[in-house]
């Protein structure tokens, strides 16, 4: 069995709330909340901040496919970053080919989504991503 690797964004009880209220940018929070909403409904679980700048749903055990390195981590959640909205849908975000030709525009890296503003992209789309990855077998 491996062993679990302590890394160092771990789930604090910092308010998520107080964090969003922080944001200086108003569009930034207005979106966060949305999210907040949108994740809140597909996970059935209430958000809790990871690390300082990150929101996420729900707990589970990640085990890396290459390394067999686990981690606890969330679910899913986001982070309202400088340039973008980063969104982490821990699933393989390559493998919605037909999802993301609908979304409207963003990036993708390695299991997240880039979104400058919600106003960018299909809200519809949106929400039938993150119930996918929320309903997503873990483990």
């Amino acid at each position: 069995m491996a062993k679990v690797a302590v890394i160092k964004t771990k789930q604090t009880d910092d308010s998520v709330e107080a964090f969003i209220d922080s944001l200086p940018d108003e569009q930034k929070r207005r979106d966060c909340h949305v999210l907040l909403g949108l994740m809140e409904n597909a996970t059935k679980e209430k958000p809790k901040m990871w690390g300082a700048a990150m929101i996420g749903f729900g707990n589970y055990r990640y085990k890396s496919p290459t390394s067999g390195r686990e981690v606890d981590w969330f679910r899913i959640g986001f982070s309202p970053r400088k340039a973008n909205l980063s969104i982490y849908l821990t699933m393989d975000i390559n493998a919605e080919t037909e999802s993301l030709q609908q979304l409207g525009k963003h990036k993708t890296g390695a299991g997240c989504l880039y979104i400058n503003k919600l106003a960018d992209v299909d809200m519809k789309v949106l929400e039938s991503m993150i119930k996918t990855a929320a309903k997503k077998k873990m483990g």
